[in-house]
């Protein structure tokens, strides 16, 4: 069971500078790290609060000096907003400077607000994204390439910079699309997935769309496909402290849920309102949902999740908000320190006894 951790780089308020932001989503990293964390994971959003990451490849590069051993990926490029020639480039740039440790997440986008200020329709971000998947192998691993699509053209030529994993990283694809994760599946993808804030009856219905997918596309979800669970969590005796970080993630949520809804409300065009809505789930709710409470709680809550789902790899989202950054990098460690490894020999043993 491989672990990492979410960083969406998010900005609650002007209390916040994004220099902070952003020296927290790296300390983060570094702890993760410290920690035993298998992968950072970084978001691509753009021009207003929801988060401060624009370049997830940039973030990564910068990372990747900072730290050794852990793996460190894109959640996810938005493709349609790239030129394919640019992005091909940077991507073996990317992985050459993290000494292969680059995971390459990708997805389609979702927020009309970024499409429109970079050009692009978003009505045509699906087959944008679909050509993209024709030329990200081509590009990494041939030496010479060319492609002629709809909206991708690309004469013949070669990425100069070449990709040190062989033979390319590893490509992650998230998506609503269920004709789009079966691609994913046909072609040897990684699937990276989430039930939100939702709880294991969200979770059983997220498996059985995802068995479904896998065979109808000649595959076996356990054996032949690997993909990773977006989660929040929070281990503490702290009340109060567990309180705040849901407080977050509901923060999360709702400023997300404004944003693909079209319906986002800001005073200066910049910082995106938080309004609460109808379908606004309560803190007795998330406590339900969500691996939250004792450490054994947690530890017990999440190994329910996996047996269920059975995912590969799960990403703990802990940059969320404007959560308190010691206190985040402590929970990082404390995940390291006793969550990881209980979750670990527990799975484990299980798979030893099958």
């Amino acid at each position: 069971m491989e672990f990492g951790v979410f960083i969406l780089a998010q900005q609650r308020g002007y209390h916040q500078t994004s220099r902070e932001v952003i020296g927290n989503s790296i300390e983060q990293t570094v702890m993760a790290e410290q920690a035993g964390f298998d992968t950072a994971w970084y978001a691509e959003h753009h021009f207003n609060n929801y988060s401060l990451s624009p370049s997830p490849l940039m973030t990564v590069a910068h990372a990747a000096a900072k730290t050794h051993r852990i793996r460190l990926g894109t959640a996810v490029c938005i493709l349609p907003l790239y030129h394919p020639a640019r992005f091909l480039a940077e991507v073996g740039f990317v992985d050459t400077v993290s000494n292969g440790r680059l995971d390459l997440g990708v997805g389609s986008g979702y927020q009309q607000f970024e499409f429109e200020r970079f050009g692009v329709d978003i009505a045509e971000s699906g087959a944008i994204f679909n050509e993209f998947l024709d030329v990200i192998p081509q590009g990494l691993t041939q030496k010479i390439f060319e492609y002629e699509g709809q909206f991708l053209k690309i004469p013949r030529s070669s990425i100069a910079v070449r990709c040190l994993q062989d033979p390319m990283p590893p490509l992650w694809v998230t998506s609503g699309n269920p004709v789009t994760l079966g691609r994913g599946v046909r072609e040897n993808h990684n699937l990276f997935v989430t039930a939100l804030l939702n709880g294991n009856d969200a979770i059983a219905g997220l498996r059985g769309r995802l068995e479904k997918i896998a065979a109808d596309n000649g595959k076996d979800l356990d054996r032949d496909v690997k993909f990773g669970f977006l989660r929040c969590g929070y281990a503490s005796d702290n009340k109060a402290e567990i309180d705040a970080y849901l407080d977050c993630a509901r923060f999360q949520r709702r400023i997300s849920e404004s944003l693909k809804y079209r319906r986002a409300q800001s005073d200066d065009g910049y910082m995106v309102k938080e309004v609460p809505s109808d379908t606004d789930p309560t803190f007795e709710q998330l406590r339900q949902n969500l691996p939250v409470g004792s450490v054994n709680q947690v530890i017990d809550k999440l190994l329910e999740e996996i047996s269920i789902l059975r995912p590969k790899h799960i990403a703990l989202q802990t940059q969320l908000g404007d959560f308190d950054q010691k206190t985040m990098l402590k929970q990082i460690a404390l995940w390291g320190e006793r969550i990881i490894p209980a979750i670990r020999k527990e799975v484990g043993e299980l798979r030893v006894a099958a």
